[in-house]
């Protein structure tokens, strides 16, 4: 159980009504169904405008009273349980091989979630492709892939995934934010290219020592 306590958390989108409800969002989604929220609100601001359709969009702030639920925190986990995580939700290759080895992989590394009330950890944007993708290939070593995974500034978020956990998330309604498209879809594509290019540089160094990959760790 979470000893957090009330905390304020922010889901940003282009839509300037949201109705959170149980069973909502996509099964292709991190971490499947359910509604999904960042401590950050500059994160917030450009993940309401990262779409590229020109649309302003809105950040709403919600109050998440934690007392009570079972919170599965990714941060406290080992990467290869994320990663494990994402691979039942997000396909990182459409190849015949990686979906037989993310199956093992799974079935290895994965964490059953069905008990937790919220899930928190990174979130997978873009830049997360990069890694999954070069990963799957065996081009990434384990022993810099926690490095990557921060190179990327991917962000922690909140997934919202049971009745309870609905039930303890309410909006402060007055304290919405419209967000400027132009000027955090461009802070937004910044901090990719620059996670990208650092990311690379790091793929490519000689720390990389390609030995213990994808597909040694099943």
């Amino acid at each position: 159980m979470c000893k957090m306590g009330k905390i304020i958390l922010y889901h940003g989108t282009p839509d300037k009504i949201v109705t959170p409800f149980f069973g909502g969002g996509d099964d292709k989604h991190d971490y499947g169904r359910g509604f999904y929220l960042t401590e950050n609100i500059d994160l917030a601001k450009e993940w309401a405008v990262c779409r590229p359709n020109d649309k302003n969009g809105w950040v709403h702030k919600y109050e998440l009273d934690t007392d009570g639920l079972a919170i599965l925190d990714f941060k406290e986990k080992d990467v290869l349980s994320w990663l494990a995580e994402l691979m039942k939700h997000r396909d990182a290759s459409d190849s015949k091989r990686y979906r037989v080895l993310a199956a093992k992989f799974i079935e290895k590394y994965g964490i059953d979630t069905a008990s937790y009330d919220v899930i928190k950890g990174w979130r997978a944007d873009a830049s997360y492709f990069y890694i999954a993708k070069e990963f799957v290939r065996d081009n990434i070593d384990i022993e810099i892939l926690e490095e990557l995974l921060s190179l990327g500034g991917l962000g922690i978020q909140y997934c919202i995934k049971t009745e309870l956990a609905y039930s303890k998330l309410h909006e402060i309604k007055e304290a919405i934010i419209r967000v400027d498209y132009e000027e955090f879809n461009n802070k937004y594509n910044h901090r990719d290219i620059e996670a990208r290019k650092n990311m690379r540089d790091l793929v490519d160094s000689d720390r990389n020592k390609v030995t213990n990959v994808f597909s040694t760790l099943l």
